[in-house]
């Protein structure tokens, strides 16, 4: 193992970096701080979650901003001395690093100024997105040597005139997977375009997608590429552990896991902004130590919660993917995937939040049996195996908690200084309690709400297959890739839920978070959904049985993208109809592809709009009938007046007399003459 000082560090560096702790390089800065010091060819560097990736490009950066300060001590023929910064520079910033969350921005910031602390003339700017602008307009305006960004924020700077790139001679992009996941690319095609023909370009990432791929392709030349374990790889000390429920008791199950956990500290990842303000509710309000964090809080309310979370003041964190992608916490024990991502991407930076710096850490899921083909293709992913755990049983749940009172009690610090002038009045109120009832109370005290809640609390049962033993029809095994459509239309309802079919699609861009928008939009509330099966032309998804007449009626009706929109039971009708199937497509889209109906469904259809527009051309004429029996029949004006006010009543309009009632009562009046005969 080397040292930092044969690495090729600076003084100044390393004296910073053994203030905060740092005694021997990580296996990837290892790898990466000589390369890019010696090296000015464009890098990319894989490695896992939690390895230092800060400190790996960090510490180059600096060095090549400041190239007096060698590890020398600042020879003029240093090889970063001699090539930047470049002649007739201005004093613009000649480094910027891009990431994909306000909350990674600046966390880089802090850490690079912790890493320049002994370096003079450094400064370090931080710019994103929720915050005042025009504080990072004036910190920019007297001038920076490196800006770690977010793209969008950038760029509006960028245009003001305030971000000048022009003299930006080295880029990193952390976590470049997730920055083109979260839909970045043409804001970092722009800043590409606007840096100077030569520049040195860093890529670091966790995982190699394809976009990764391309992007690096496209502005990385004759690039190096610098592996750290394997690719795509999970992080070495995170054991992997799921829990198999049924969806509707996934939250109870969670309770359970964090009760049988007393010293847990964690991080729970939650699919979507909703369901993380929801789980997060749940929890405080059931007396937990919890904080949600996603992106519908303001930049204040998010540094607040981070904060307090780093401070362990807040016991657990609920958050979405991208709220807490690249949040270096220290001491997380566990994460908790409340669901598993449809991304196997976001499970790797997941897990890799716990089990940092060479610490040990757990990744628990909490799983339904539709799942768990999910479990086996993050198995072939990150090369680890998934252990399959019991939910906890609520004796052992009772157990640990009363270890954890009982240790407490044992463990805590007594200032006998300062209790003695109390002692006299506590040993008389104790005077007739013997030990140990005292023991007791004092147990019962911290240890009596999970006593309470547990002793009628009913075990959580682990379910069945539903297809088990029909692998010939519907089954799954041998199919760990996923279901095809034919085995997802024919998938059933878990218990307790009804399976609803909706006439939307992946080739309409309906997903699951579409799938959620729609429903809090038009049905209202939280909703809660269970399996989510989606195929090209249409989908099915699950509610609890007594929602689903309430979502089918909501939904059915509504326009989505220009779309009528068909809501019911699957039993009523898992086939799109023709006619809305072959709506007229707005301008600029494409009719989509293998929607036909079925055979015999047009003809269907017709008889029963025959049907229709026959009872209502019967209804019509029993209406007539009757009004011209009434007439005949000696009726006045009045009943010709009301038999028009209910017509028009049935097509809603208003029909009133103006003014008063007329007399008709004169004779003769308004009377029609009798015609002559010839």
């Amino acid at each position: 193992m080397k040292t930092f000082e044969e690495l090729g560090v600076c003084e100044q560096i390393r004296r910073a970096i053994e203030e905060m702790g740092f005694v021997q390089p990580m296996p990837v800065q290892e790898a990466v701080i000589p390369t890019l010091l010696e090296s000015r060819k464009d890098t990319i560097a894989l490695a896992q979650t939690g390895t230092g990736k800060t400190a790996a490009f960090g510490i180059p950066l600096l060095q090549r901003v400041a190239p007096l300060l060698s590890p020398q001590g600042g020879e003029a023929d240093s090889p970063v001395a001699t090539s930047y910064p470049p002649k007739g520079r201005t004093g613009g910033p000649s480094a910027l690093v891009l990431s994909p969350t306000r909350e990674l921005c600046l966390q880089i910031a802090d850490d690079l100024r912790d890493f320049s602390k002994y370096m003079e003339g450094i400064h370090i700017e931080a710019v994103y997105g929720g915050a005042a602008i025009e504080q990072q307009m004036r910190a920019l305006r007297k001038g920076v040597q490196i800006i770690v960004a977010t793209p969008g924020r950038l760029i509006d700077l960028k245009n003001r005139g305030y971000a000048k790139l022009d003299e930006v001679h080295n880029i990193v992009l952390d976590e470049a997977d997730e920055m083109l996941n979260m839909g970045f690319s043409e804001a970092i095609n722009e800043i590409f375009e606007s840096l100077p023909e030569e520049h040195n370009t860093l890529m670091f990432s966790a995982t190699m997608s394809r976009e990764v791929e391309r992007v690096a392709k496209q502005y990385l030349k004759d690039h190096q590429e610098i592996v750290v374990g394997s690719r795509n790889e999970g992080a070495e000390n995170v054991n992997h552990i799921y829990y198999m429920v049924q969806a509707k008791d996934k939250y109870l199950a969670l309770k359970r896991i964090v009760d049988y956990n007393p010293r847990i500290f964690a991080i729970i990842f939650c699919r979507t902004k909703l369901e993380t303000q929801d789980i997060a509710d749940k929890l405080i309000k059931d007396g937990y130590n919890a904080e949600a964090l996603h992106g519908d809080l303001s930049q204040q309310q998010r540094d607040l919660t981070m904060q307090k979370f780093r401070q362990h003041l807040t016991q657990l964190l609920v958050a979405t993917d991208v709220a807490a992608r690249g949040l270096d916490v220290d001491d997380l024990t566990h994460v908790i995937n409340f669901g598993l991502p449809d991304d196997i991407e976001n499970y790797t930076h997941r897990s890799g939040r716990t089990g940092r710096a060479g610490k040990k850490g757990t990744s628990i899921s909490i799983v339904h049996s539709r799942e768990k083909h999910k479990i086996r293709n993050i198995e072939k992913e990150i090369g680890k195996q998934f252990v399959e755990a019991e939910i906890p049983k609520a004796e052992e749940i009772c157990k640990k908690q009363l270890y954890k009172v009982m240790d407490q009690i044992v463990k805590t610090d007594v200032n006998d200084d300062e209790i003695a002038p109390f002692m006299d009045d506590i040993n008389r109120y104790f005077e007739y309690i013997d030990k140990e009832e005292i023991i007791k109370k004092i147990v019962s005290l911290e240890f009596g709400k999970f006593l309470a809640y547990y002793a009628d609390a009913p075990e959580i049962e682990k379910p069945v297959s539903e297809r088990s033993g029909k692998s010939g029809k519907s089954g799954r095994s041998g199919n760990a890739g996923g279901q095809t459509d034919r085995q997802k239309r024919m998938n059933k309802a878990q218990e307790g839920y009804h399976r609803l079919f909706i006439n939307l699609g992946k080739r309409d861009g309906f997903f699951p978070g579409e799938l959620m928008q729609t429903l809090n939009r038009y049905v209202g509330g939280r909703q809660e959904v269970g399996h989510i099966d989606l195929l090209d032309t249409i989908s099915y998804f699950e509610v609890p049985e007594k929602d689903a007449r309430k979502v089918a009626s909501q939904l059915t009706g509504i326009r989505y993208k220009g779309r009528t929109v068909r809501c019911n039971s699957e039993e009523e009708g898992g086939k799109p109809e023709r006619s809305q199937r072959s709506e007229r497509p707005q301008r600029g889209e494409k009719p989509q592809r293998g929607e036909r109906p079925q055979r015999g469904e047009k003809s269907q259809r017709n008889e029963r709009s025959q049907r229709g527009e026959r009872f209502q051309r019967g209804e019509r004429h029993q209406r007539n009938e009757h009004r011209q029996q009434q007439y005949e029949g000696g009726g006045d004006w009045r009943d010709l007046m009301r038999m028009a006010t209910e017509d028009n009543r049935r097509a809603r309009k208003q029909f009133e007399l103006r003014g008063d009632e007329p007399d008709f009562s004169e004779e003769g009046w308004a009377r029609r003459k009798p015609k002559k005969k010839k």
